[in-house]
Protein backbone atom coordinates (compact mmCIF):
# COMPACT_ATOMS: atom_id res chain seq x y z
CA UNK A 1 0.00 0.00 0.00
CA UNK A 2 1.10 3.76 -1.08
CA UNK A 3 1.90 5.68 2.02
CA UNK A 4 -0.91 8.28 3.02
CA UNK A 5 -0.06 11.82 1.88
CA UNK A 6 -1.60 15.38 2.21
CA UNK A 7 -4.46 15.69 -0.15
CA UNK A 8 -4.06 17.85 -3.18
CA UNK A 9 -7.02 19.14 -4.83
CA UNK A 10 -6.39 19.58 -8.51
CA UNK A 11 -8.41 20.28 -11.54
CA UNK A 12 -8.95 18.15 -14.92
CA UNK A 13 -5.96 19.37 -16.63
CA UNK A 14 -3.92 16.82 -19.02
CA UNK A 15 -2.17 15.56 -16.52
CA UNK A 16 -5.28 14.16 -14.21
CA UNK A 17 -7.24 12.77 -17.21
CA UNK A 18 -7.47 10.89 -20.01
CA UNK A 19 -10.74 9.78 -22.06
CA UNK A 20 -12.00 6.92 -21.18
CA UNK A 21 -13.19 6.31 -24.55
CA UNK A 22 -14.38 7.89 -28.18
CA UNK A 23 -17.11 9.34 -26.87
CA UNK A 24 -18.30 12.31 -29.08
CA UNK A 25 -19.01 14.53 -25.79
CA UNK A 26 -20.12 17.96 -26.60
CA UNK A 27 -17.62 20.78 -25.67
CA UNK A 28 -20.08 22.05 -22.76
CA UNK A 29 -20.57 18.82 -21.42
CA UNK A 30 -16.30 18.57 -21.27
CA UNK A 31 -16.74 22.79 -19.92
CA UNK A 32 -18.98 21.86 -17.27
CA UNK A 33 -15.57 20.02 -15.45
CA UNK A 34 -14.79 21.99 -12.28
CA UNK A 35 -12.70 22.34 -9.28
CA UNK A 36 -11.22 23.05 -6.38
CA UNK A 37 -7.57 23.93 -5.80
CA UNK A 38 -5.26 24.44 -2.68
CA UNK A 39 -4.19 22.13 0.00
CA UNK A 40 -7.01 20.53 2.98
CA UNK A 41 -5.42 22.54 5.94
CA UNK A 42 -4.32 20.68 8.75
CA UNK A 43 -6.80 18.84 10.97
CA UNK A 44 -7.57 20.72 14.61
CA UNK A 45 -8.20 17.88 17.09
CA UNK A 46 -11.18 15.99 17.78
CA UNK A 47 -13.16 17.87 20.40
CA UNK A 48 -13.39 16.13 23.47
CA UNK A 49 -17.12 16.26 23.68
CA UNK A 50 -17.46 13.47 20.95
CA UNK A 51 -14.31 11.63 21.74
CA UNK A 52 -16.29 11.00 24.95
CA UNK A 53 -19.67 9.83 23.09
CA UNK A 54 -16.94 6.15 22.74
CA UNK A 55 -15.63 7.41 19.09
CA UNK A 56 -12.91 4.92 17.66
CA UNK A 57 -10.24 6.80 15.52
CA UNK A 58 -11.44 4.92 12.40
CA UNK A 59 -8.26 3.47 11.90
CA UNK A 60 -8.83 -0.40 10.76
CA UNK A 61 -6.96 -2.99 8.54
CA UNK A 62 -4.14 -2.24 6.42
CA UNK A 63 -6.37 -3.34 3.83
CA UNK A 64 -4.68 -6.95 3.03
CA UNK A 65 -7.16 -9.44 2.28
CA UNK A 66 -8.45 -12.54 1.14
CA UNK A 67 -11.92 -13.29 0.67
CA UNK A 68 -14.51 -15.42 -1.54
CA UNK A 69 -15.66 -13.66 -4.55
CA UNK A 70 -19.45 -12.68 -4.87
CA UNK A 71 -19.47 -15.06 -7.77
CA UNK A 72 -19.13 -18.66 -5.87
CA UNK A 73 -16.11 -20.59 -5.65
CA UNK A 74 -13.73 -17.86 -6.58
CA UNK A 75 -11.18 -16.90 -4.21
CA UNK A 76 -9.87 -13.77 -4.17
CA UNK A 77 -6.45 -11.84 -2.57
CA UNK A 78 -5.62 -8.72 -2.74
CA UNK A 79 -6.14 -5.66 -0.82
CA UNK A 80 -9.66 -4.90 0.38
CA UNK A 81 -11.88 -1.67 -0.66
CA UNK A 82 -14.80 -1.10 0.87
CA UNK A 83 -17.37 1.83 -0.54
CA UNK A 84 -19.81 2.99 1.13
CA UNK A 85 -22.48 5.67 -0.02
CA UNK A 86 -23.45 7.83 2.94
CA UNK A 87 -26.46 9.83 2.90
CA UNK A 88 -26.40 10.03 6.78
CA UNK A 89 -27.05 13.27 8.01
CA UNK A 90 -29.69 13.69 10.65
CA UNK A 91 -31.30 16.51 12.60
CA UNK A 92 -32.57 20.23 10.82
CA UNK A 93 -29.65 21.61 8.85
CA UNK A 94 -28.50 18.63 6.47
CA UNK A 95 -25.70 18.21 8.02
CA UNK A 96 -23.82 14.98 9.92
CA UNK A 97 -24.26 14.56 13.51
CA UNK A 98 -23.57 11.62 16.13
CA UNK A 99 -25.57 8.86 14.47
CA UNK A 100 -24.27 9.49 10.84
CA UNK A 101 -20.75 9.57 12.61
CA UNK A 102 -20.95 6.33 14.99
CA UNK A 103 -22.20 4.38 11.76
CA UNK A 104 -19.45 5.01 9.60
CA UNK A 105 -16.99 5.06 12.26
CA UNK A 106 -18.51 1.18 12.54
CA UNK A 107 -18.48 0.36 9.23
CA UNK A 108 -14.64 1.08 8.78
CA UNK A 109 -14.98 2.29 5.26
CA UNK A 110 -12.01 2.68 2.70
CA UNK A 111 -14.13 4.90 0.59
CA UNK A 112 -17.02 7.06 1.17
CA UNK A 113 -19.04 8.34 -1.26
CA UNK A 114 -20.62 11.49 0.80
CA UNK A 115 -23.74 13.71 0.13
CA UNK A 116 -25.25 16.99 2.23
CA UNK A 117 -21.41 16.60 3.54
CA UNK A 118 -21.82 19.34 6.56
CA UNK A 119 -20.82 19.49 9.36
CA UNK A 120 -21.08 22.63 11.73
CA UNK A 121 -20.24 25.69 9.93
CA UNK A 122 -18.29 23.49 7.61
CA UNK A 123 -15.13 25.69 8.34
CA UNK A 124 -11.88 23.76 7.18
CA UNK A 125 -10.95 22.46 10.31
CA UNK A 126 -14.28 21.66 11.33
CA UNK A 127 -14.62 19.36 8.20
CA UNK A 128 -11.21 17.63 9.20
CA UNK A 129 -12.67 17.42 12.86
CA UNK A 130 -14.98 15.66 10.92
CA UNK A 131 -13.28 12.74 9.24
CA UNK A 132 -11.09 12.49 12.22
CA UNK A 133 -14.18 11.40 14.27
CA UNK A 134 -15.67 9.48 11.46
CA UNK A 135 -12.66 7.96 9.65
CA UNK A 136 -9.70 8.85 11.18
CA UNK A 137 -6.48 11.40 10.90
CA UNK A 138 -4.93 9.61 7.98
CA UNK A 139 -8.11 9.84 5.38
CA UNK A 140 -7.56 12.37 3.04
CA UNK A 141 -11.10 13.90 1.40
CA UNK A 142 -12.06 15.95 -1.07
CA UNK A 143 -15.82 18.21 -0.44
CA UNK A 144 -17.46 20.44 -3.16
CA UNK A 145 -16.79 24.26 -2.38
CA UNK A 146 -19.44 26.73 -2.60
CA UNK A 147 -22.97 24.60 -3.12
CA UNK A 148 -25.29 24.00 -0.23
CA UNK A 149 -25.78 20.41 -0.07
CA UNK A 150 -22.09 19.27 -1.34
CA UNK A 151 -21.07 16.04 -2.55
CA UNK A 152 -17.61 14.67 -1.55
CA UNK A 153 -15.71 11.38 -1.58
CA UNK A 154 -13.60 10.71 1.80
CA UNK A 155 -10.10 8.08 1.10
CA UNK A 156 -8.28 5.97 3.41
CA UNK A 157 -5.71 5.67 -0.03
CA UNK A 158 -3.84 9.12 -1.29
CA UNK A 159 -6.08 11.11 -3.47
CA UNK A 160 -4.34 12.39 -6.67
CA UNK A 161 -6.63 14.69 -8.19
CA UNK A 162 -10.31 15.54 -7.55
CA UNK A 163 -13.01 17.91 -8.63
CA UNK A 164 -16.59 18.25 -9.28
CA UNK A 165 -18.09 18.28 -12.84
CA UNK A 166 -21.28 20.23 -13.06
CA UNK A 167 -24.60 18.85 -12.49
CA UNK A 168 -26.89 20.53 -15.46
CA UNK A 169 -30.25 20.14 -13.49
CA UNK A 170 -28.94 21.85 -10.57
CA UNK A 171 -26.95 24.65 -8.80
CA UNK A 172 -26.53 23.01 -5.27
CA UNK A 173 -24.30 20.19 -5.92
CA UNK A 174 -22.27 18.76 -8.95
CA UNK A 175 -21.22 15.48 -9.37
CA UNK A 176 -18.21 15.08 -6.89
CA UNK A 177 -14.79 12.92 -8.05
CA UNK A 178 -11.65 11.37 -7.04
CA UNK A 179 -9.14 9.50 -8.19
CA UNK A 180 -7.48 7.22 -5.91
CA UNK A 181 -4.32 5.33 -5.48
CA UNK A 182 -5.81 2.05 -4.40
CA UNK A 183 -2.96 -0.62 -3.84
CA UNK A 184 -2.49 -2.14 -7.12
CA UNK A 185 -1.77 -1.08 -11.06
CA UNK A 186 -5.23 0.68 -11.38
CA UNK A 187 -6.66 3.74 -10.16
CA UNK A 188 -9.63 3.92 -8.85
CA UNK A 189 -12.07 6.91 -10.07
CA UNK A 190 -14.71 7.20 -7.74
CA UNK A 191 -17.74 9.38 -8.07
CA UNK A 192 -20.32 10.91 -5.14
CA UNK A 193 -23.84 11.94 -6.84
CA UNK A 194 -27.18 13.21 -5.57
CA UNK A 195 -29.82 12.82 -8.01
CA UNK A 196 -32.88 15.40 -8.09
CA UNK A 197 -36.36 13.96 -6.29
CA UNK A 198 -37.83 16.32 -8.94
CA UNK A 199 -38.70 13.67 -11.37
CA UNK A 200 -37.40 10.50 -13.24
CA UNK A 201 -36.94 12.60 -15.93
CA UNK A 202 -34.61 15.13 -14.61
CA UNK A 203 -32.70 11.94 -13.31
CA UNK A 204 -32.52 10.17 -16.34
CA UNK A 205 -31.14 13.73 -17.50
CA UNK A 206 -28.43 13.94 -14.93
CA UNK A 207 -27.21 10.32 -15.44
CA UNK A 208 -27.15 11.31 -19.24
CA UNK A 209 -24.97 13.86 -18.60
CA UNK A 210 -22.43 12.13 -16.53
CA UNK A 211 -22.25 9.06 -18.65
CA UNK A 212 -20.88 11.39 -21.00
CA UNK A 213 -18.57 13.45 -17.98
CA UNK A 214 -16.63 9.86 -17.44
CA UNK A 215 -16.90 8.87 -20.99
CA UNK A 216 -14.63 11.50 -21.96
CA UNK A 217 -12.48 11.84 -18.50
CA UNK A 218 -12.08 8.76 -16.82
CA UNK A 219 -9.72 6.58 -18.40
CA UNK A 220 -11.02 2.65 -19.78
CA UNK A 221 -8.15 1.00 -18.07
CA UNK A 222 -8.80 2.70 -14.35
CA UNK A 223 -11.68 0.97 -12.23
CA UNK A 224 -14.53 3.63 -11.42
CA UNK A 225 -17.42 3.18 -8.68
CA UNK A 226 -20.81 5.77 -8.96
CA UNK A 227 -22.52 5.57 -5.70
CA UNK A 228 -24.63 8.03 -3.30
CA UNK A 229 -28.52 8.68 -3.11
CA UNK A 230 -29.81 8.32 -6.71
CA UNK A 231 -33.41 9.22 -5.07
CA UNK A 232 -35.00 6.27 -7.73
CA UNK A 233 -38.11 5.24 -6.63
CA UNK A 234 -37.77 1.93 -8.55
CA UNK A 235 -34.93 -0.18 -9.03
CA UNK A 236 -34.99 -0.55 -12.81
CA UNK A 237 -35.74 3.41 -13.22
CA UNK A 238 -34.38 4.90 -16.56
CA UNK A 239 -31.51 6.86 -15.05
CA UNK A 240 -30.11 3.41 -13.96
CA UNK A 241 -30.52 2.01 -17.28
CA UNK A 242 -28.40 5.02 -18.51
CA UNK A 243 -25.62 4.59 -16.15
CA UNK A 244 -25.30 1.22 -17.52
CA UNK A 245 -23.18 2.47 -20.19
CA UNK A 246 -20.54 2.95 -17.73
CA UNK A 247 -21.09 0.50 -15.08
CA UNK A 248 -22.46 -2.38 -14.11
CA UNK A 249 -26.23 -1.81 -12.93
CA UNK A 250 -27.05 -5.82 -12.75
CA UNK A 251 -28.06 -7.59 -9.40
CA UNK A 252 -27.76 -9.15 -6.96
CA UNK A 253 -28.14 -5.96 -4.81
CA UNK A 254 -27.04 -5.11 -1.67
CA UNK A 255 -29.73 -6.18 1.93
CA UNK A 256 -30.04 -5.50 5.24
CA UNK A 257 -30.19 -8.50 7.67
CA UNK A 258 -33.85 -8.80 7.21
CA UNK A 259 -33.18 -8.79 3.35
CA UNK A 260 -34.80 -5.56 2.63
CA UNK A 261 -32.65 -4.14 -0.48
CA UNK A 262 -34.32 -0.06 -0.16
CA UNK A 263 -32.51 2.21 1.51
CA UNK A 264 -34.75 5.55 2.01
CA UNK A 265 -35.49 6.40 5.69
CA UNK A 266 -39.14 4.73 5.35
CA UNK A 267 -36.69 1.32 4.10
CA UNK A 268 -39.65 1.83 0.58
CA UNK A 269 -37.41 2.90 -1.94
CA UNK A 270 -33.59 1.68 -3.65
CA UNK A 271 -32.11 5.44 -3.28
CA UNK A 272 -28.90 4.97 -2.81
CA UNK A 273 -26.37 2.34 -4.58
CA UNK A 274 -22.79 1.75 -5.39
CA UNK A 275 -22.32 0.57 -8.81
CA UNK A 276 -18.94 -0.47 -9.96
CA UNK A 277 -17.56 -0.92 -14.07
CA UNK A 278 -17.15 -3.97 -15.74
CA UNK A 279 -13.62 -4.24 -14.78
CA UNK A 280 -13.91 -4.28 -10.89
CA UNK A 281 -17.30 -6.32 -10.72
CA UNK A 282 -15.42 -9.35 -10.96
CA UNK A 283 -13.27 -8.41 -7.26
CA UNK A 284 -16.46 -7.91 -5.24
CA UNK A 285 -16.45 -9.42 -2.57
CA UNK A 286 -18.94 -10.18 0.80
CA UNK A 287 -18.68 -7.72 3.23
CA UNK A 288 -17.39 -9.10 6.47
CA UNK A 289 -18.30 -7.59 9.58
CA UNK A 290 -17.03 -9.01 12.84
CA UNK A 291 -19.07 -13.08 12.82
CA UNK A 292 -21.04 -12.14 9.01
CA UNK A 293 -21.02 -12.14 5.49
CA UNK A 294 -22.83 -10.62 3.53
CA UNK A 295 -22.34 -11.99 0.03
CA UNK A 296 -23.83 -8.84 -1.90
CA UNK A 297 -23.25 -6.36 0.00
CA UNK A 298 -24.99 -4.29 3.07
CA UNK A 299 -27.83 -2.05 3.62
CA UNK A 300 -26.66 -1.11 7.31
CA UNK A 301 -30.03 -0.57 9.35
CA UNK A 302 -28.76 -0.45 13.07
CA UNK A 303 -32.43 -1.38 14.10
CA UNK A 304 -32.36 -4.79 12.33
CA UNK A 305 -28.80 -5.84 12.61
CA UNK A 306 -26.97 -7.78 15.03
CA UNK A 307 -25.03 -8.14 16.75
CA UNK A 308 -24.22 -4.55 16.88
CA UNK A 309 -20.69 -5.17 18.14
CA UNK A 310 -19.58 -5.84 14.74
CA UNK A 311 -20.46 -1.98 13.69
CA UNK A 312 -19.64 -0.62 17.32
CA UNK A 313 -19.71 2.10 18.50
CA UNK A 314 -23.08 1.97 16.26
CA UNK A 315 -25.98 2.61 18.22
CA UNK A 316 -29.52 0.35 17.89
CA UNK A 317 -31.29 3.56 17.65
CA UNK A 318 -28.79 5.55 15.37
CA UNK A 319 -31.00 4.57 11.59
CA UNK A 320 -33.86 5.86 13.64
CA UNK A 321 -32.27 9.20 14.52
CA UNK A 322 -34.49 12.91 13.72
CA UNK A 323 -34.59 13.19 10.28
CA UNK A 324 -32.00 10.58 9.02
CA UNK A 325 -31.77 11.01 5.77
CA UNK A 326 -30.86 7.43 4.45
CA UNK A 327 -29.65 3.55 5.21
CA UNK A 328 -25.67 3.39 4.30
CA UNK A 329 -25.30 1.00 1.43
CA UNK A 330 -21.74 -1.02 1.51
CA UNK A 331 -20.17 -3.26 -1.12
CA UNK A 332 -16.07 -4.97 -0.89
CA UNK A 333 -13.83 -5.15 -3.66
CA UNK A 334 -10.66 -7.04 -2.74
CA UNK A 335 -8.18 -5.61 -5.43
CA UNK A 336 -4.78 -7.43 -7.06
CA UNK A 337 -1.84 -5.96 -5.90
Amino acid sequence: MAALGPLLVVGCGDDAVRPRGDAGVADAAVDGARSDGGRVPDAALPDAALVDAGLADGAGPDGDAADASADAGVVLVGARVRVVASNLTTGNFQAYELPGIRILDGLDPDVALMQEMNYGSSSASELRNFVDLAFGPTFSYYREPGVQIPNGVVSRFPILASGSWTDPQTSNRGFAWARIDVPGPKDLWAVSVHLLTSSEANRNLEATALVALVQAMVPAADFLVIGGDFNTDVRDEPCITTLGAVVSVAGPDPVDMAGNPNSNAGRSKPYDRVLADGDLVPFQAPVVLGGSSHASGLVLDTRVYTPLSDVAPALASDSAAPSMQHMAVVKDFIVPE
